[in-house]
């Protein structure tokens, strides 16, 4: 029988793709292969990309993946397996990691989190400003917090496909996680810093306010509250969650002069630490609401 072109040049193609750095590939990264080396494997047009892919699927280490969240199917493909963490990465351009996911890596926690949470930023303006009033604020914080729906359940682990504000990355950092198997993935997620405000703005993807409390303890002899307040300022939020930080780092024990860094930003409204508490107490030194037995 004779063989075809792309199955002459099979073993040539496997090697191609055992060389790539990344074993986690959209359907351009292939498309883009197959136009830089179609004459070299000397393939005739009729061997689309479409083709192409549906050859390797059939007769190689390629692998199709989907993650079908809500708000619409992501795909990949993975060559010869990749942990979860790099297909999660791998998804769409620039994700990061971020909340309790960020929190697990810089050892915020205690715990061992089955969920997973990945931020893609908005394109456009940032949150900007608007007119803040007493009666905005607790209408707002007297209803539950809005959590997203956009999450799918793999591998035991619930993953979260977060749409974050236009920040332009910042706090983002590149580094190593682990995953569940132990293999190292180099991943970009939010830094110590950044993950600290992220889940002071959203408890609920960091554990709760108990949690978050106990990852600015976990954070003391890490953690510039100088840097912290720095990166706030820039991302310019209509709330004022600088007085839920100065409360977290009250209760965490940091020093007086990192609370004073905190302090000298106006405190012109009483705030909530998060949405729909039920029982709670006022806390007159940060204008806060927090919750009983906090």
């Amino acid at each position: 029988m004779n063989r075809t072109r792309i199955q002459i040049a099979k073993p040539d193609i496997v090697r191609h793709f055992d060389a790539l750095p990344s074993r986690v590939l959209k359907a351009k990264d292939i498309h883009d292969v197959l136009a830089d080396q179609r004459n070299f494997w000397r393939l005739t047009q009729t061997t689309t990309a479409e083709k192409f892919i549906e050859f390797l699927l059939k007769h190689s280490k390629l692998e199709l993946c989907e993650f079908e969240f809500p708000q619409r199917t992501e795909r990949c493909y993975v060559w010869n397996s990749a942990p979860l963490l790099a297909i999660l990465q791998g998804l769409k351009k620039d994700l990061h990691f971020s909340h309790y996911t960020a929190m697990r890596v810089h050892g915020l926690t205690e715990q061992t989190p089955k969920t997973i949470y990945l931020t893609e930023e908005r394109t456009g303006a940032s949150m900007g400003s608007a007119q803040l009033t007493q009666e905005a604020i607790d209408a707002a914080f007297r209803k539950p917090a809005r959590t997203s729906n956009n999450w799918v359940e793999r591998d035991g682990k619930r993953i979260y496909l977060l749409n974050g504000a236009a920040t332009k990355h910042l706090g983002v950092v590149d580094e190593w996680m682990t995953d569940d198997r132990g293999e190292a993935v180099r991943t970009k997620l939010t830094g110590l810093e950044r993950t600290l405000i992220d889940v002071t703005v959203k408890p609920a993807y960091g554990g709760g306010v108990f949690e978050v409390l106990k990852a600015y303890e976990l954070a003391r002899d890490r953690l510039s509250v100088n840097k912290l307040m720095a990166m706030l300022r820039k991302l310019e939020f209509l709330y004022p969650y600088h007085q839920a930080i100065g409360c977290y780092l009250q209760r965490a024990g940091y020093k007086r002069s990192q609370l004073e860094l905190v302090k000298r930003q106006p405190m012109t409204h009483d705030f909530y630490l998060a949405h729909d508490m039920g029982d709670m107490r006022y806390d007159p030194e940060w204008r806060l609401h927090v919750p009983n037995g906090f």
